[in-house]
């Protein structure tokens, strides 16, 4: 498996699909319920298989992620060539991840507590494990307002 299988509840919600995903393999109701009893392994390679299709699918089109921990920010355009990457970094005890703190930030931009900066890096040979691995980091995929916001505040 290259990513990582998807929890209970990510299958129940794609159950449509992975319907679709078992009928393209010519495997039908009973003979799923049979391979899930008698040879949990193929049931288990199934499971894999299909779950790196949705991610392969979910990777493809994210394009935003962030990471938000107490003291900083990282913001990633991610684009076809390259991750753009700002960074939102405070140099007080202001938490982030907390309402309060983060209406602070918003009110302090310009304060000598906060800090900014941004870097471009070149994806590794497979951009889709790249996206996948900021994910597994604590990222979450987002429409970008966020770093829209501050590359214009930042760069424009």
């Amino acid at each position: 498996m290259k990513y990582a299988r998807l929890t209970k509840e990510q299958f129940d919600e794609l159950h449509p699909e992975f319907i679709n995903f078992l009928a393209t393999q010519s495997i039908t109701a009973d003979e799923w319920s049979e391979i899930k009893e008698n040879k949990p392994e193929v049931a288990e390679q199934e499971l894999d298989v299909f779950s790196d299709l949705v991610w392969e699918g979910v990777l493809s089109k994210v394009e935003f992620i962030e990471h938000i921990s107490p003291q900083q920010m990282h913001l990633f355009n991610l684009n076809d060539t390259n991750m753009h990457v700002i960074g939102v970094k405070l140099k007080n005890a202001i938490d982030l991840t907390s309402k309060d703190g983060f209406n602070w930030l918003r009110e302090n931009l310009m304060n000598d507590d906060v800090e900014f900066m941004q870097a471009k890096k070149d994806y590794s040979e497979d951009r889709h494990l790249d996206k996948f691995q900021l994910i597994q980091q604590g990222g979450v995929i987002t429409k970008g307002e966020l770093f829209q916001y501050f590359d214009k505040l930042i760069n424009h």
